[in-house]
């Protein structure tokens, strides 16, 4: 590995902010950058990501966190590993979750679901335009920054070089936003994005998935058939967006298209937006993170929050600097001047 580039002993372990099956979210401290330089520190155990077939979506991510740069998209600062875990330092987005969020509020507003929407259509607009398929939405993977702007994260699902609705055939995703063509292994592509995008505007104005059930057998049938009923409360016109997005055929969904994300702008429930200035952060968020410093975890499950930070690679030798188990996975950042600072 060439001087100066990034590792553990660079890094001051703050706060974890987040676990899951594949390892732990911490929040950290560059020791190089002074106080306010927080970062969300993303650490994967090397073991587990091969027992569990992980190899190639953790390489998939790690490129598309370098290939991508859009305001609604998390920053991959630095990327390293050590002789047993893999390391992505991202941006730390201190709003926490969009699930967190969700979960206090019980739903939101249309005016607040039609904000959150508009910012992710871009994102995902833009992933197309690269030829990547998402393939992960759901709210625990929306994050809010510092100013209440979505950011999204998690691309362990992606896919690069996709150009269509059919090429890409594994089975993948979260069961409650899967759309029927993944259920059916029939080949899928762009058009699975807004399908999930439907399924979260549905969970953000009602508080459920579509479907919602915890039986996996019935919450598959029912998303084969799309019966899905609508309270009183959603009005006819975010409905009718909703019933588009949740077409079961792809090609006739909308976004399905060769139009993609440009058709989906169109709809009457975004009338009135002006997209540049979305794009430009110039619409002011519906809800803004009441943040103290850069540090603050305070929208994060206290759950995590609570847990001792240790790392168990400090004591084991981490400095043991074996790194080819993943050829090329290192990284800086050129722009690393350019960085915001978080709280501000």
């Amino acid at each position: 590995m060439p001087p100066g580039s990034p590792s553990l002993d660079d890094f001051i372990l703050m706060k974890v902010i987040g676990k899951g099956s594949y390892g732990k979210v911490m929040l950290v401290r560059h020791k190089a950058e002074g106080e306010d330089h927080v970062y969300a520190m993303k650490m994967l155990r090397k073991e587990n990501v091969i027992k569990r077939n992980q190899v190639e979506h953790t390489k998939t991510e790690r490129n598309v966190l370098e290939a991508v740069s859009h305001p609604f998209i998390v920053t991959l600062y630095y990327a390293f590993q050590t002789p047993k875990k893999l390391y992505f330092v991202l941006e730390y987005c201190p709003g926490g979750e969009l699930f967190f969020h969700l979960s206090r509020a019980g739903r939101f507003s249309e005016g607040r679901c039609r904000f959150y929407t508009s910012e992710i259509m871009l994102a995902i607009e833009y992933l197309h335009r690269l030829n990547i398929i998402y393939r992960d939405l759901k709210p625990e993977n929306i994050l809010l920054d510092a100013e209440g702007h979505v950011k999204l994260t998690d691309f362990g699902l992606s896919k690069e070089g996709i150009e269509d609705n059919f090429s890409a055939k594994s089975m993948c995703g979260t069961p409650e936003y899967l759309a029927p063509e993944i259920l059916d292994k029939r080949g899928h592509g762009k058009a699975v994005d807004w399908y999930s995008l439907g399924a979260l505007m549905y969970e953000m104005l009602t508080g459920l998935p579509p479907f919602y059930t915890r039986d996996r057998d019935k919450l598959f049938e029912r998303i084969r058939r799309g019966d899905l009923t609508y309270p009183s409360y959603i009005t006819s016109i975010a409905k009718n967006l909703l019933q588009q997005l949740l077409m079961g055929d792809p090609t006739k969904r909308l976004g399905g298209g060769p139009k993609d994300g440009e058709e989906v702008k169109l709809h009457p429930f975004f009338s009135g937006l002006e997209w540049n200035a979305i794009q430009q952060r110039r619409v002011t968020p519906p809800f803004k993170p009441n943040i103290a410093e850069g540090g603050d975890v305070k929208y994060f499950d206290k759950e995590f929050v609570d847990l001792p930070v240790v790392n168990s690679e400090v004591a084991d030798g981490a400095h043991l600097r074996d790194v080819n188990h993943f050829e090329g996975f290192t990284y800086q950042a050129n722009d690393l001047e350019e960085r915001p600072v978080a709280g501000r």
